[in-house]
């Protein structure tokens, strides 16, 4: 039967009778098996290449699964195309890395329209004399994971990650479970064929992942993109299959020669190929038609099964872009104008006030759902509440909500016109919500204003919420790294046993009752060694990390490791007075006395100040430090330090003074680099004298944006901070 006959019977109903149709017409198993094949990849052509789906998904399951029974009853029949060769055999060993045939390079971003003008203005320039007026394309940026396909004589033979843009990881055993990647193209295409695109997680799929999970007792992910890229590196191909990832095409790597002279006959070959690319991808003669674009897609994309933030717009013809060339970090030839945050409107229905590690108690808004950025969205942050105070926002109230480059949605404001007259006014907790302990408020410059308070903490050391999520900090991969001890398996054994576990110490003392953990659901003996396995890798991370870890106010990741390369162990930082925990704040007479540097500059950095230095040597010389440093001492964690290096004048080790440009400097990271992952490049400049922070403020010195950088790179722009791309930032790293 031929495809448009398929169509005329419509979606799911030739389907429901596919089965019979194809027995009726063959005779051996090899024509079953032939059929079966070319029926399945009609099916996906259909679905994902002409939007228009010829069976259901159950259907297709089912016929998948007669394949492979008639594939194993009859192995002669092998076909290493055949769609039930998209899962291999198991889990692969680890990554092998390839070179890309064209480095895959990064797209400059703009955000406004005046900024595209400018662009377009200048690719008309520059191609005055380069044949006739240049024509753009303007295809959605999907927020997805890049990849690229590399066919061979029309066969798939290897899939890598973007990487560093010139080598990648080869992620084959996961693309290949991509439905809408063809295993085989549909007609051969000589010598090398490579097609960039993205490969991404629909929302509604993501939304059943999530459900999955916590119906499983597992943490759900956050975000469609960041569970993608988890995905598609999980070594086990079968979390890709399970997770159903699509793919759609947007560029271009090494291709035969004379097979399209530009991007948009490209796209039109390829999708005659069987590979499929954005039905919203549309072709421009002016800057007019880009805008127009531009601003009916905005509309149109809220629509979308899938995340967009963006419209990429490059110049059409290959050889007008060979012409413009690239720059160091990405082709002139394109540019990705990116859309404003979004923000939508729903009702409060009620405050949560949650406590966390520190006590810092945060309000959290418990909204109507509503689907914001390709999520459903039903809580988001009030940050504090001198933030409800100032925007006077009520129980409700209509607020909008949005999401701003980062993670977590937040209340951005209140529709005030819209306002009911039983809107109540939101009452910051008098003690705490989970212990019934005092509670003190925290005010800016110590105005003990409402609107003027930053924090409000419980103040009871014993309170379970601290403690628990104290444990949970502890554990995590920036600290002390416990693989497998996440919140869930915190709370289940918590929950669910009498096995000590309040405090950090005890976490250490879990081996002790193995089969109680055992016992437990869905932790068998392999969950089970494994954890204790990463338990025992725990204790020897060193001081750094246990301080890091402990959840003690004004000691993060950073300040740690400042406080590690001044001191070489535990014990000589509990022998400091609180003078030594901030050298760089005391006047040049008191430094020369206690036989410091007379300069600042030339004082170790701790991270800690005036007002910050007594909090923590307070803390340090308190009973229950003194006992938590005990019982760690006790089950057999290194308390001493890996950062330290002693100078042979007998101070810590710290750089010199005109060393490098980092020396001294407050830096902040933001967006994603091509070159480091985050907490590499934070270690790398920290070992350069740099105090690494996770937000920016006015005694931020430095910012280093990389792709997708949002509400940090614009607060420092408002702030007048020192702003660089990577490309800067590796100009003045160390060779």
């Amino acid at each position: 039967m031929a495809l448009a006959e398929n169509r005329a019977l419509g979606p799911g109903r030739w389907a429901q009778g596919a089965g019979c149709q194809y027995h009726a017409r063959v005779s051996t198993t090899a024509d079953k098996v032939t059929e079966l094949r070319d029926l399945l990849k009609r099916a996906d052509r259909a679905y994902y290449i002409e939007a228009s789906p010829i069976m259901s998904d159950a259907e297709y399951d089912r016929l998948l699964a007669e394949l492979k029974q008639l594939e194993a009853e009859h192995p002669e029949l092998d076909d290493p195309d055949s769609p039930t060769k998209r899962i291999g055999d198991g889990p692969i060993g680890g990554f092998e890395t390839f070179d890309h045939a064209l480095p895959m390079l990064s797209i400059d971003n703009t955000y406004s329209e005046e900024d595209l003008a400018k662009w377009h203005e200048r690719m008309v320039r520059l191609l005055k004399d380069n044949g006739d007026p240049p024509r753009f394309v303007c295809d959605p940026k999907i927020d997805g994971v890049a990849i690229s396909l590399r066919f061979e004589d029309g066969r798939l033979v290897r899939c890598l990650t973007r990487g560093d843009g010139t080598k990648g990881d080869e992620v084959s055993h996961a693309i290949r479970t991509v439905r809408s990647v063809p295993l085989k193209l549909d007609e051969e295409v000589p010598g090398v064929l490579e097609v960039r695109g993205e490969v991404f997680i629909p929302d509604p799929e993501f939304a059943r992942i999530n459900e999955e999970r916590e119906a499983a007792g597992l943490e759900p992910f956050m975000n469609p993109r960041n569970a993608c890229a988890g995905t598609v590196k999980n070594l086990d191909p079968s979390v890709a299959a399970e997770r159903r990832l699509r793919f759609v095409a947007h560029g271009r790597g090494a291709m035969p020669e004379g097979f399209a002279s530009g991007h948009a006959e490209f796209l039109e070959k390829i999708n005659t190929l069987g590979v499929p690319s954005s039905p919203h991808t549309k072709v421009c003669k002016s800057l007019d038609e880009i805008v127009e674009t531009i601003r009916s897609f905005d509309k149109t994309r809220r629509d979308l099964d899938y995340a967009t933030d963006g419209m990429v717009i490059r110049v059409d013809r290959f050889a007008q872009q060979d012409s413009l060339g690239v720059t160091s970090k990405s082709p002139r030839w394109i540019i990705a104008y990116k859309y404003p945050a979004e923000r939508t409107t729903t009702k409060l229905l009620r405050v949560e006030h949650q406590v966390g590690k520190t006590g810092k108690i945060t309000p959290r808004a418990v909204m109507e759902p509503v689907v914001l950025a390709g999520t459903t969205v039903r809580h988001a942050t009030l940050h504090n509440y001198g933030n409800i105070v100032k925007k006077d926002i009520k129980i409700g109230d209509t607020v909008e909500v949005q999401k701003a480059g980062e993670i977590i949605p937040q209340v951005e404001g209140v529709i005030r016109a819209e306002r009911p007259k039983d809107a109540e006014k939101i009452v910051p907790p008098g003690e705490c919500p989970i212990c019934g302990g005092p509670v003190e408020p925290e005010y800016r410059d110590g105005a003990e204003d409402p609107s003027e308070e930053t924090a409000r903490r419980c103040v009871n050391p014993e309170c379970p919420a601290q403690v628990r999520e104290k444990l949970i900090w502890f554990a995590g991969r920036k600290q002390m790294d416990i693989d497998g001890l996440g919140e869930s398996t915190i709370d289940q054994i918590r929950a669910e046993t009498d096995i000590p576990l309040e405090s950090f110490a005890d976490i250490f003392r879990l081996h002790e009752h193995r089969e109680k953990l055992l016992l437990l659901d869905r932790m068998g003996e392999k969950k089970v060694q494994n954890l204790l396995d990463g338990i025992e890798k725990a204790k020897s991370r060193g001081l750094a990390r246990v301080l890091g870890g402990m959840g003690v106010r004004h000691i993060g990741e950073s300040t740690a490791k400042s406080l590690a390369r001044l001191f070489p162990d535990l014990d000589a930082l509990l022998q400091a007075e609180e003078w030594q925990l901030r050298p760089k704040t005391l006047s040049k007479s008191e430094a020369v006395e206690k036989g410091l540097d007379a300069d600042p500059k030339d004082r170790p950095e701790t991270g800690l100040g005036s007002l910050t230095a007594p909090i923590f040597h307070a803390y340090l010389q308190s009973e229950a430090a003194r006992k938590t440093f005990a019982q760690l001492r006790e089950v057999g964690v290194d308390l001493t330090s890996k950062e330290y290096r002693a100078r042979s004048d007998g101070q810590a080790a710290t750089p010199e003074p005109g060393d490098g440009p980092f020396v001294g400097k407050t830096v902040v990271l933001t967006g994603t680099l091509e070159h480091y992952e985050r907490q590499e490049l934070s270690e790398i400049l920290e070992s350069l004298g740099a105090k690494v922070t996770g937000s920016v403020s006015k005694n931020t010195d430095l910012v280093i944006a990389g792709e997708k950088a949002g509400s940090k790179l614009d607060k420092a722009k408002k702030l007048g901070i020192e702003i660089w791309d990577e490309k800067t930032l590796l100009e003045h790293l160390p060779k």
